[in-house]
């Protein structure tokens, strides 16, 4: 779609300001200040140590954004790569994969080398990658996927390597005052891999040969020295040098990295500038926390799971998860997927009345680079949970019979989106709201309250909309006199509903239906169980 460019380089959006970066590292976002490779090059970063979480699709998600943000200011071409560190030693076993004890045997050796625990892939690390892959490709994402095992062997990155070889004694100089003083004696930046056991090897150098393109180590189990050369994937770097080389062999522009990386990204810039190229721009981000607002580790299994969230929530709110704040530390569990949904639904409503300006600053335009679909039925993800809720059902169909009634003319068919938010809705309700639910009996004061309710909504047409009913509800609150007014409305949900907060009471009453909802508090004023359906 055709954009203001002036509207572009005055947009507020954290990705224009990210995508502003980029430009002044290159000098200008004219094509004469393409660099040298022809293109801009994004690269997102990926340890295949356990299985991806929603922290790893984060990066690309937002580098994305920032990917789209840049080519909305400037005609230079651009790429995503998204890299997988997986040539890594396999450090500890992940806690949360089957086969402990086998891989266990295989600690140290590269993740492609380690036996998938799985049984569906060559290794554990093109397991991982696979799922990394699979889960981009639901998203549409235009990116490459690169292997550190592959470059390395391939002899991609054998002239960085040479060039890191001949400033070894720079780059030790910048990382040993960062170790402590046992480390500092047997670091190198270079990790020789074993012939012999196949491990990736922490050992210091006993020589290092530039000329050769040589270094020679001992083997620390049979004393023997061992001379290797450090191209064509005998060697691997440790990974603040292996970054800073990935930058300097494949020209990297733009990579961004979590606030516990700080120092990590200031070291590896030192190195990169020895290697004689500029380190990328990027955003530090927040990292993610679980329930308990600890750090996710993919090891430890203890964030949401890509499939996890996918069950509940469209992949768009996921996106929407990812736009808001970035710089700040939120928590990541199932308890943030309604709130998402609804986020998204309310701004891909407001965009079409909103001014370019606006819409630049619209979470949906960077979710959907400026090609925003029409906002569905007027239905939030909040009411559609306790639709299922009033319904007890887990049949699609049950709540489409609610919903094609309040939305003339909407199908499953022609309502894609809302067909899939009902089975997300049907879905979170069970697993996550149904367990938890807590009815009540009404106060004397919310029986009375209740019961003037249900004279009020008999007396408007079968057919009155959310807001009349709303309205109704409203008056029914002060004319009781609720105070404060919140304690009325906390009553409605905990006596119909089991819970004690929820969307607008007037929403769900015009989608459930005015005759069905004054059944429902009919039943709560009887005192029947309204947890029994």
């Amino acid at each position: 779609m055709a954009i203001d460019r002036e509207l572009v380089q005055a947009a507020k959006a954290w990705p224009f300001q990210e995508a502003r970066d980029v430009v002044k590292r290159l000098g200008g976002a004219e094509a004469s200040h393409a660099p040298d490779k022809g293109y801009v090059l994004f690269e997102t970063g990926y340890g295949p140590s356990g299985l991806p979480h929603i922290g790893t699709f984060g990066e690309v998600a937002r580098t994305t954004m920032v990917r789209n943000a840049f080519a909305a200011m400037s005609d230079i071409p651009t790429r995503l790569i998204a890299f997988s560190d997986d040539m890594d030693g396999l450090r500890k076993v992940p806690e949360n994969v089957p086969e402990q004890e086998m891989l266990t045997e295989h600690l140290g050796k590269p993740l492609t080398e380690v036996p998938d625990p799985f049984g569906t892939h060559d290794s554990f690390g093109a397991h991982n990658n696979a799922r990394l892959q699979a889960f981009l490709d639901t998203f549409g994402f235009e990116y490459e996927f690169r292997s550190s095992t592959a470059c390395y062997r391939a002899g991609e990155f054998d002239a960085t390597l040479l060039k890191m070889l001949a400033n070894y004694d720079a780059v030790m100089q910048v990382i040993l005052p960062t170790l402590g003083k046992e480390r500092q004696e047997t670091y190198s930046p270079f990790l020789p891999i074993s012939p012999r056991t196949g491990v990736v090897l922490q050992v210091p150098m006993e020589k290092v040969d530039p000329d050769a393109g040589t270094v020679v180590y001992r083997d620390p189990e049979t004393n023997e020295l061992v001379e290797t050369p450090v191209t064509g994937g005998a060697c691997k770097l440790q990974w603040k040098a292996d970054w800073a080389m990935r930058w300097d062999a494949l020209s990297v522009d733009y990579e961004m990295s979590g606030k516990d990386l700080i120092d990590s990204v200031n070291l590896s810039g030192r190195i990169c500038r020895i290697l004689g190229s500029k380190p990328p721009a990027g955003l530090t981000y927040e990292l993610f926390l679980d329930e308990n607002g600890e750090k996710i580790s993919k090891s430890r299994g203890n964030g949401l799971t890509i499939e996890d969230w996918l069950t509940y929530g469209p992949p768009e709110s996921l996106s929407q998860f990812m736009f808001a704040k970035p710089k700040t530390a939120k928590r990541l569990f199932f308890d943030v997927i309604p709130k998402s949904v609804d986020e998204y639904l309310t701004n891909v409503s407001r965009y079409p009345d909103q001014e370019p300006e606006q819409q630049l600053a619209n979470p949906a335009w960077h979710i959907h680079t400026g090609d925003v679909p029409p906002a569905g039925a007027d239905l939030t993800f909040g009411v559609l949970l306790n639709l299922a809720g009033a319904c007890n059902s887990e049949d699609p169909a049950v709540l489409w019979g609610f919903i094609e009634r309040y939305a003339e003319g909407a199908t499953p068919e022609n309502s894609p989106m809302l067909d899939r938010l009902v089975g997300h809705a049907i879905a979170y309700y069970r697993d996550f709201v149904k367990p938890t639910k807590q009815y009540r009996a009404p106060s004397e004061a919310e029986h009375a309250a209740l019961t003037d309710l249900v004279s009020r909504f008999a007396a408007l047409p079968e057919s009155a909309d959310a807001e009349t009913m709303q309205n109704e509800v409203y008056a029914v609150g002060k004319e009781h006199e609720f105070e404060p007014l919140r304690d009325w409305f906390k009553a409605l949900y905990e006596v119909l509903f089991g819970q004690s907060q929820g969307p607008r009471f007037g929403s769900f009453a015009a989608l459930y239906g005015r005759d069905e909802t004054n059944a429902l508090i009919n039943r709560a004023l009887a005192g029947d169980d309204l947890s029994a359906g």
